[in-house]
C-alpha cells in the first residue's frame, strides 16, 4: 500500500513591483490640449475682450479712457435696453412653452407606435430645422407680405382684408411663428430619444396594473425624460434671449414695426455696427449673458431638484 505525499509546494517568484506612475506626465494635456486651445480662443477670450471694452468710453475729448462701471450704470438707465428685454421675456413666456408643448406632444405621438407612417412624419418635422435662419425669415416674410405672397393671395381670392401679420401688433407673434416652425422638430427629436430609452419592462408592468396611456405618460414617460424637458428648455431660453436672425431680416420689410431696439442682440449689433458704441455694445452683451446665465441655472435647479 503507497501513501500518496502531498505535492511539494511550489515556488512563486514574488510580483514585481508597480511601476512608480511619473506624475508630471503630460499625456493627458496632449488629448484635451487642442480642444482647451480652441475653447480659450473662441470663447474665453472674446468674453475677456468684451469685458476689457465695456469699461472704456470713446470721448470726443481725451479719446479712450476708462470710466470703470460707469457704462453698466447707463445700460441699467437705459429705457431702450430695458423694453428690448421685456419684450423677449414677452416672447420666451408664450412661444417657448408653445414650442416645447408641441414638440412633446409629436414625440408621445411618434413613440406611441399607433402612428401610421411614423418615418415619414418625424423627417418631415425635423426638416425645417435644417433650413437655415435666413431662409426661413426670408421665406415667411414674403408670405407675410400683404401687397405680395400668401396673404395678398388670400385677399385677392377672398376680397377680404386680413390683419397684416407685419404690423407693430402681430409682428411678435409672426416672429413667435417662424422661430416655432423651425425648432419643433429639433426638441421633438430630444423629447423623442429620451422616450426611445425608457425601458419596456416599465411599460409591461403598468400594461399588468391595467394603467392606460394617459396613466403611462403621466406616471412613466413623462418623469422619465425630465431631464430632456430641462435641457430643452434651457436651449429655448438662451435662444430666445439671443434673437436676432429673424428681426434683423424682417426689419427691412417692415421698418415701421422693427426698430433697431427691438431685442437685446439686435440693440447690441446696432450699437456696435452702426453707432459705432463698442464700449457700450459690449456692456449690454455682458449685461444679457449674466441675465440668460442666472435665468438658465435657476430652470435647471429647479428642474434638478424635481427630478431628485
Amino acid at each position: 500500500m503507497t501513501t500518496l505525499q502531498p505535492p511539494a509546494a511550489v515556488k512563486r517568484r514574488p510580483a514585481p513591483p508597480p511601476a512608480k506612475r511619473d506624475r508630471r506626465s503630460w499625456s493627458g494635456w496632449g488629448f484635451i490640449g487642442p480642444f482647451v486651445v480652441v475653447f480659450a480662443f473662441v470663447f474665453l477670450a472674446p468674453i475677456a475682450y468684451s469685458i476689457y471694452l465695456s469699461l472704456f468710453r470713446d470721448q470726443l475729448i481725451g479719446g479712450t479712457t476708462f470710466v470703470g462701471l460707469d457704462n453698466y450704470q447707463q445700460a441699467l438707465q437705459d429705457d431702450r435696453f430695458w423694453q428690448s428685454l421685456a419684450r423677449v421675456s414677452l416672447f420666451l413666456a408664450v412661444q417657448v412653452p408653445i414650442m416645447l408643448g408641441i414638440a412633446l406632444l409629436v414625440a408621445l405621438a411618434l413613440d406611441s407606435g399607433r402612428l401610421y407612417g411614423r418615418d415619414f412624419f418625424r423627417i418631415s418635422i425635423f426638416l425645417p430645422y435644417a433650413v437655415p435662419a435666413v431662409v426661413a425669415t426670408l421665406m415667411w416674410g414674403f408670405m407675410y407680405g400683404t401687397r405680395f405672397g400668401l396673404v395678398s393671395d388670400i385677399n385677392d381670392a377672398l376680397g377680404t382684408s386680413l390683419p397684416n401679420p407685419l404690423s407693430p401688433d402681430l409682428v411678435l407673434a409672426s416672429i413667435g411663428n417662424i422661430v416655432t416652425w423651425e425648432f419643433v422638430g429639433y426638441n421633438m427629436l430630444i423629447f423623442y430619444s429620451a422616450l426611445r430609452v425608457i425601458p419596456h419592462s416599465l411599460y409591461e408592468a403598468a400594461e399588468i396594473d391595467g394603467a392606460g396611456q394617459i396613466r403611462v405618460i403621466t406616471a412613466i414617460k413623462l418623469p422619465a425624460i425630465r431631464g430632456a424637458l430641462v435641457i430643452a428648455t434651457i436651449f429655448s431660453i438662451i435662444g430666445t434671449f439671443q434673437l436676432f436672425n429673424e428681426p434683423n431680416i424682417l426689419q427691412k420689410l417692415a421698418p415701421n414695426s422693427i426698430t433697431t431696439d427691438y431685442t437685446p442682440n439686435f440693440y447690441t449689433y446696432s450699437l456696435s455696427f452702426s453707432g459705432q458704441q463698442h464700449n457700450y455694445s459690449a456692456t449690454v452683451a455682458i449685461i444679457m449673458g449674466l441675465i440668460t446665465m442666472v435665468i438658465a441655472y435657476v430652470v435647471q435647479l429647479r428642474g434638478m431638484r424635481k427630478g431628485a
